[in-house]
């Protein structure tokens, strides 16, 4: 059994069974918490010759459209090209992050049409094995049966697990993901049945097409550019969210997983960065406190919602979000980063942060009180 130190939330390096060193030892993880599946660190992973060379050849291809998009393609096909980046990303983390992953709101047929088609044109698999990967993720985090296990490093987490076999841990747990409600969902498993022909379609031909057709780009220039550039980025900034958002950051929510709060994860994925948060309330749909900075995603969903497209909306209480901070938090928080503090008490924030200041009487409800407000103070609204 993996030893768990509850103190840090690391895992020990102690080997949850045996392997054979070229990564095809036996190693189950059969009727294993999380905490106790842990990360083996002796194991060794067979890399996946085919998948590795593949991402050199996609990068350099990517590099080669950056040069043309910069010496000399017409400057339009770089702003499709962004465009279409940004629909195409939407479609991971509205459609198969925040709804179909996690649950966090419905959405009427016309609205999962739509999602379907932008997650395809992003090219990560089809919707169905992109929310399998991620509830598995999510179930057990940060271990040998997470398919980006953090602990195994910047470069595993971020794209060296697609490069490699994938550890028995994860195969064996993946298998026990619950993918009913998908595989109900029509619109998913015609995705999932014809997703080659759809992908070249949509995420290749059509974005080719259009700077060619409407403003005569030459077929090169609009591949390497509207296909190959677009799609390593938007990988990339998936991908930072496996890595850079598990590893550099702060913990507000909770000290004792990986997951961390990150700026710059979340300028770079429109709103996917605020990871601590994330996995301290993966059912909100905002995956951010009160939808925090960069969250465009979040002002997208709430648009859909204003037009009836989505609906049942799911939230954490604000009273539940502070308890979290107070009791599992690391102090970073930037209202209730201190230590723990009671009902009515007024705490002295560090530096002052009187433009942080919370106005929550709309919030606390159950209290029915009102805050005053304090200068370069922080208030305690629920114990």
């Amino acid at each position: 059994m993996t030893a768990l130190d509850k103190r840090s939330g690391n895992q020990e390096k102690v080997s949850s069974g045996t392997s054979d060193g070229d990564g095809g030892g036996k190693v189950s993880a059969s009727g294993k918490l999380p905490a106790e599946i842990g990360t083996d660190y002796s194991f060794k992973r067979r890399i996946v010759w085919k998948n590795a060379l593949g991402f050199v050849a996609l990068h350099v291809a990517a590099l080669y459209g950056l040069y043309l998009a910069i010496f000399y393609a017409h400057p339009a096909t770089s702003i499709c090209a962004i465009i279409i980046a940004l629909a195409s990303a939407e479609g991971v983390t509205i459609g198969a992050h925040r709804l179909y992953s996690h649950k966090t709101f419905k959405a009427k047929f016309s609205l999962r049409l739509a999602l379907n088609i932008l997650q395809t044109i992003a090219g990560q698999n089809c919707l169905y094995i992109w929310v399998r990967d991620h509830r598995l993720h999510h179930k057990y985090s940060d271990t040998d049966a997470d398919p980006h296990n953090a602990h195994r490093g910047f470069f595993f987490s971020h794209m060296g697990w697609l490069m490699s076999k994938k550890h028995p841990a994860v195969i064996e747990k993946g298998k026990t993901i619950d993918m009913s409600d998908l595989e109900a969902d029509p619109v998913v498993m015609f995705q999932k049945e014809y997703y080659k022909p759809l992908y070249a379609v949509f995420a290749i031909a059509l974005p080719v097409a259009i700077p060619v057709y409407f403003w005569n780009e030459n077929y090169v220039n609009s591949f390497f550019i509207s296909y190959m550039l677009r799609y390593i980025v938007v990988l990339h900034a998936t991908w930072l969210v496996n890595s850079a958002a598990h590893l550099y950051g702060t913990k507000p929510f909770d000290k004792f997983i990986l997951p961390v709060e990150s700026k710059f994860v979340a300028f770079i994925s429109i709103g996917e960065g605020w990871h601590n948060y994330h996995h301290s309330f993966p059912w909100d749909y905002r995956a951010a406190e009160l939808g925090s900075k960069y969250c465009m995603t979040t002002y997208i969903i709430d648009l859909l919602a204003y037009f009836g497209l989505a609906y049942d909306l799911k939230s954490a209480p604000y009273t539940m979000i502070r308890k979290r901070a107070i009791r599992t938090g690391d102090g970073s928080h930037f209202v209730y980063g201190q230590k723990r503090i009671k009902w009515g008490e007024m705490v002295s924030e560090e530096g002052g942060n009187d433009e942080r200041m919370y106005q929550l009487e709309e919030n606390v409800v159950a209290k029915g009180i009102s805050l005053p407000e304090v200068g370069q103070r922080a208030v305690a609204v629920q114990g």
